[in-house]
């Protein structure tokens, strides 16, 4: 036994945590090459994590990402080109709710999956990008079976030439509160449909697919003015009612069909606590170039703080270009498929037949925006292989 400690404890004294990498085999990829590389005894993922700049300047490609780890060993890509240079590939519905929107740094398409991450904030200064990602949205779900709602805070300008493919738009904060209202009826009525059946969401088999109610994607642009109050005495219960029910929304929409996509150029926790409760709730974040911290710090700072740091780097001359975090729980480098307004605005126009009306998705929902917690307490999230593929 005092063998065996004493031999322990000099194999202790002779780690050493800065070693060069043990590399593995390289092998080529369409971009760079991917290389596996053995940890020393005291190393860890974070270790590698930490110099990936400098492996990067080392090895003169444009960069070294971490794409995985097992025990004893990382995998390291390496990029010899930036991909988002340019950016040509089309916008595609690529499924019941998915749209590829734009390509990752690592070649690899990047999709917007409500069916996985339900929820999404989009940040962004003016000129960044943000604007554009929402016309991507609008290209890809325009022919998909779904029915859309627009919270336009700028008066409409962001959403009116799209009014055609919306089934609901609202332009000022008591329209929005109305709005919200009744979706969270339409929630509370998917709840009944649910019951009655006895499945725990609506895309369990076992609903029968004439009563599938439709997916509502709801598009909110400029949310920071739906929490700005001129006149705290005047308008703090209109806030107040849109911040219960926007979280309302967000916290029970994936299990009844219901998606936000929620926007915004300054977004900060000063804007009250309903801004940080709903942030916790919108776990797909997109965070394109933004002119203060705080924006950047409430959409990645909870999530990696190397994605923080990546998003400050972000040029002005690539619109566009965002940090992303996905279903996968990392964060990548993207930069979205150029869309203009005409073009967004013909494909709303082109499918403008699938709009359901507000009064059909209405039909039979709760007149009433109060959920009993009871209620609530029936329902989970769904599981995803309760989802249609």
């Amino acid at each position: 036994m005092v063998m065996m400690l004493t031999g322990q404890r000099r194999k202790l004294r002779r780690v050493e945590v800065e070693r060069a990498p043990r590399l593995g085999l390289i092998r080529p990829t369409s971009l760079g090459f991917r290389v596996t590389v053995r940890l020393h005894d005291g190393q860890t993922p974070e270790d590698y994590t930490r110099v990936l700049d400098k492996l990067a300047h080392a090895w003169k490609v444009h960069s070294v990402r971490l794409a995985g780890w097992k025990p004893g060993k990382v995998t390291l890509v390496a990029t010899l080109v930036d991909p988002l240079d340019s950016v040509t590939i089309p916008v595609l519905s690529d499924g019941l709710l998915r749209v590829r929107v734009g390509l990752l740094d690592t070649g690899a398409p990047f999709v917007v999956d409500f069916r996985t991450v339900p929820h999404w904030l989009n940040v962004g200064a003016t000129q960044s990008g943000k604007s554009n990602l929402a016309n991507d949205l609008v290209v890809g779900l325009a022919p998909q079976p779904v029915a859309l709602v627009g919270f336009d805070l700028k008066g409409g300008v962001e959403f009116t030439p799209y009014e055609a493919r919306m089934s609901a738009l609202a332009t000022e904060r008591a329209e929005c509160a109305e709005l919200l209202a009744d979706l969270v009826g339409i929630i509370k009525d998917r709840m009944a449909l649910c019951r009655r059946h006895r499945v725990k969401n609506i895309w369990h088999p076992r609903l029968p697919e004439a009563e599938r109610p439709v997916p509502i994607v709801v598009l909110v642009d400029e949310v920071a003015e739906l929490f700005l109050m001129a006149d705290k005495k005047k308008e703090q219960d209109e806030v107040s009612a849109v911040a219960t029910r926007l979280l309302r929304v967000a916290q029970l929409g994936r299990a009844f069909g219901i998606y936000l996509v929620v926007c915004g150029q300054r977004v900060g926790s000063d804007l009250g606590s309903g801004v940080t409760a709903l942030r916790a709730q919108l776990t797909g974040r997109i965070c394109h170039m933004v002119n203060d911290e705080e924006t950047a710090k409430m959409a990645l700072g909870d999530m990696d703080p190397g994605a923080l740091v990546a998003a400050r780097q972000i040029s002005p001359n690539k619109p566009g270009t965002a940090i992303v975090i996905g279903s996968e729980g990392r964060w990548h480098r993207m930069r979205s498929v150029h869309v203009t307004e005409e073009q967004a605005e013909a494909a709303a126009a082109a499918h403008a037949h699938l709009t359901p009306t507000w009064a059909q998705l209405t039909r039979g929902a709760a007149a009433t925006s109060d959920l009993d917690p009871s209620e609530v307490e029936e329902f989970t999230e769904p599981d995803l292989e309760d989802l249609p593929v």
